[in-house]
C-alpha cells in the first residue's frame, strides 16, 4: 500500500488506509497455530485506531480469555518527502488536520490536530520502533506505552516523532527513556518493525485498524475499520464456532481508572453502557472524590487518577 493511501481516513468506514469491500470476511490462513490469536494491526498516529479504543478495550476485558492479543505495527507514515495525494486533498501535513478533526468529532475521542500546522509528525516509524523495543521487555508495558503515545498525539497535541517527546513519555512510565529511544534508532529496531510490516502484508492488511481472529484450523475473520462491539463478538463466535460466549465481568470504574490512569467520557460510557447524560452521576456514585480529577480537553470530559 502506498504511503498516500495509508494516510486517508474515512469516517463512514472507520478506516485509515485503503477501504475494502466487506466489513467482515472469512479468511483461510496457511500458517499453523494451536490457539485463537487476535492480530490488531495498527499505528501510533492512526486516528481511527484512537476512535476504536473504547470498543476494543471493552471487547478485550470481556472476551479476552478467548484470544491471545498480538499488536502489529502497520507503518502508516514513513515520511512526507515525495508524498502527495491531490485527489483526496492531502499533499502536505496540514491537510491531515481536517481529517483528524472530523474523526475526533465523530468518535468523541478528542483529537486536537493543530500540530499538523505548527510542528507536524514527520513519521510514525520512530514511535513504532520504540514500541517494538519496549515490547521485547514486556507486552504489558508496550500496551501502556502505545496508549500514552496516543493520548499525547491526539488529545494533547504532542509531536511524537520527536526524540524529546518520546523520551519524556517513556520516562514517565518509569523506564529509561533515553536508553530505550536510542535503541529504537538502531538497525535491529527497524528490523523488528519490518517484521511487523511483513506480517501485516501476509495477513492481507491494507488499512488500519484491522483486527484478525484466527483459530486452530487456520480459519479466521478479518474486521476492518471501527465497528460496534457486536461486530467483534460475532467475529469471535464465527472463529470459535459457537454462539454462546461467556462474557467476563466488567471491571469496576475504580479498578479500570487505576489500570488506565486516564479515561475519556466516551470510554466510560462504552464500558458501562451509559448515555452521555448518565456519565456525571455514574462517576460520582462509583468513584471516591479522592481518587480522581475530572478535567476537560477539546470539549470532552476525562478522568485522571490521583496517585496514592
Amino acid at each position: 500500500m502506498s504511503n498516500k493511501d495509508q494516510m486517508i481516513c474515512d469516517l463512514e468506514t472507520g478506516v485509515c488506509g485503503e477501504v475494502e469491500d466487506k466489513e467482515m470476511e472469512m479468511m483461510d490462513f496457511d500458517q499453523p497455530d494451536n490457539s485463537i490469536d487476535l492480530y490488531y494491526v495498527t499505528d501510533p498516529i492512526c486516528s481511527h485506531c484512537w476512535a476504536l479504543e473504547p470498543v476494543l478495550r471493552r471487547f478485550v476485558k470481556q472476551y479476552g480469555s478467548y484470544v491471545n492479543v498480538r499488536v502489529v505495527m502497520g507503518g502508516l507514515l514513513e515520511k512526507w518527502e515525495g508524498f502527495g495525494d491531490h485527489k483526496n486533498g492531502i499533499s502536505k501535513p496540514e491537510d491531515v488536520a481536517l481529517h483528524w478533526k472530523e474523526v475526533g468529532e465523530h468518535s468523541r475521542m478528542p483529537i486536537d490536530g493543530t500540530l499538523w500546522y505548527d510542528n507536524p509528525v514527520q513519521s510514525s516509524y520512530p514511535p513504532s520502533r520504540v514500541y517494538k523495543v519496549i515490547q521485547k521487555q514486556s507486552e504489558a508495558l508496550a500496551e501502556v506505552y502505545l496508549r500514552r503515545i496516543r493520548e499525547a498525539v491526539f488529545a494533547f497535541n504532542q509531536t511524537v516523532s520527536e526524540r524529546s517527546v518520546l523520551v519524556d513519555i517513556v520516562n514517565r512510565m518509569g523506564l529509561d527513556g533515553g536508553t530505550i529511544v536510542d535503541e529504537a534508532g538502531s538497525a535491529r529496531a527497524q528490523q523488528l518493525l519490518n517484521e511487523d510490516f511483513q506480517l501485516a502484508a501476509r495477513l492481507g492488511v491494507r488499512g488500519f485498524p484491522t483486527i484478525i481472529m484466527m483459530n486452530e484450523e487456520n480459519k479466521g475473520v478479518k474486521i476492518v475499520g471501527v465497528r460496534e462491539l457486536n461486530n467483534y463478538i460475532a467475529g469471535l463466535q464465527k472463529v470459535i464456532g459457537v454462539e454462546d460466549l461467556k462474557a467476563e465481568s466488567r471491571p469496576s470504574l475504580p479498578t479500570l481508572l487505576q489500570e488506565e490512569r486516564l479515561l475519556f467520557a466516551k470510554e466510560v460510557e462504552e464500558m458501562y453502557d451509559l448515555s452521555p447524560t448518565d456519565f456525571p452521576d455514574f462517576v460520582k456514585k462509583e468513584l471516591p472524590t479522592n481518587q480522581y480529577h475530572m478535567k476537560e480537553v477539546l470539549g470532552e470530559t476525562y478522568l485522571s487518577s490521583i496517585e496514592s
